[in-house]
This record gives structure tokens, C-alpha cells and sequence, in this order.
């Protein structure tokens, strides 16, 4: 499994890519925006290595401690973190619940009206509004997050590939090669001592 900082170094790396391709289809500055700095947020921040101490997590900053409980709850690598779609909609799930858990708090401390009736509607008016924005923007997350998946799935591939390599030559097979040549090594200057005396 590659380090973080790989990690981050394909996601910096890709960027240009993931920029340009995304303005190539849509001709829209403010998409390939979103598109771009979700990618570099989920890559860098929000990633699937979430699951576990990474360097993902250290960036939380004073903020990381949100993420314990998902560490807790989830398996590393499992399907619910790495998952394709499924991670990611994991992860914004989890932190819109305490993003609304700190909110809440928040209000309740301050003394603020705070009606949850209209904060939906206001959500679902602007997901409606806007879908084409959150859509570049969920987009964005997907790919950061499949970045990481892809290099790690690659990283493991390769790892095995080279193991099975070097696990077709039986090691039994070596030990009494080494012994044969050690054998014939020491028996020939043997001979040639017995050659020279006769």
C-alpha cells in the first residue's frame, strides 16, 4: 500500500489532468472549480484512509477527534471506506451528522433560534437550484477518493505479482543447488591435488 505522501503526490499529480479534462466537457470555469477542489479536498483531506491514523486524519487538525468513532466502526480497506460511491457517500453522510450535532450545540450555547425545518428546506431548495454544482462537486470527491482506491489496488497488485514471482521457484529446489555447487566447488581442487601427486 503506497504512504501518504504518494498518495498525495498522485493526487497533486493528477490534478492537471482531472482540470483539464473536466473544462474540456463542460466549458465552465465554475464547474471545473468545484470539480477541481473537491478532488484536491478528498484527495488531501478526505480520502479513504479516514479509517485509520493517517496523514488524511492528522489534517483535521483539532477538528480530527470527529473522526474516532469512524475508525472505531469501520474495518481498514473495507467496503464501506474504500468502496466505490459508497465511501464517499459514507463520509458526507457522517460528517453532515455532526456537522448538525455542532450546529446544534452551537445554537442551543448561544442562546439562537435555530429552525431545522427551515434549514431542510433551504437545503433541498438549493440542492434542486444548484444540482448541476453539487453534482460537479460530489464528482470531485468520487474521483479524490477513487484516486487513492486505484493506487492502492495497483500497489497491492503489483506487491503480488512479484511475490508469486519469486514463490515459482520451489525452496527446496535452491538449499540443494547452493549444496550441489558448494559440493563440486570443494571437490574439484580435491582432484586436481590428487592429479599433481600422482
Amino acid at each position: 500500500m503506497p504512504s501518504g505522501r504518494t498518495h498525495d503526490r498522485i493526487t497533486l499529480w493528477s490534478l492537471p489532468f482531472v482540470t483539464g479534462i473536466t473544462f474540456e466537457q463542460t466549458q465552465s470555469s465554475k464547474l471545473t472549480l468545484l470539480v477541481a477542489g473537491a478532488f484536491l479536498f478528498s484527495g488531501l483531506m478526505f480520502g479513504p484512509d479516514l479509517d485509520l491514523y493517517s496523514v488524511q486524519y492528522k489534517r483535521w487538525g483539532w477538528m480530527r477527534w470527529i473522526w474516532l468513532p469512524y475508525q472505531k466502526l469501520l474495518r481498514h480497506r473495507s467496503l464501506l471506506s474504500h468502496g466505490p460511491i459508497i465511501g464517499t457517500t459514507l463520509r458526507v453522510l457522517y460528517l453532515a451528522i455532526w456537522l448538525g450535532i455542532i450546529v446544534g450545540i452551537t445554537t442551543s450555547v448561544w442562546c439562537m433560534q435555530w429552525k431545522w425545518q427551515m434549514l431542510a428546506q433551504s437545503t433541498v431548495r438549493s440542492l434542486t437550484h444548484h444540482s448541476t454544482d453539487w453534482l460537479a462537486f460530489a464528482l470531485g470527491l468520487e474521483l479524490g477518493a477513487m484516486s487513492h482506491v486505484i493506487s492502492d489496488w495497483v500497489s497491492s497488485a503489483y506487491k503480488r505479482c512479484r511475490n508469486q514471482r519469486w514463490s515459482v521457484i520451489p525452496h527446496g529446489k535452491m538449499k540443494k543447488k547452493k549444496s550441489l555447487a558448494r559440493v563440486t566447488h570443494r571437490s574439484k581442487p580435491a582432484t586436481t591435488k590428487n592429479r599433481q601427486k600422482y
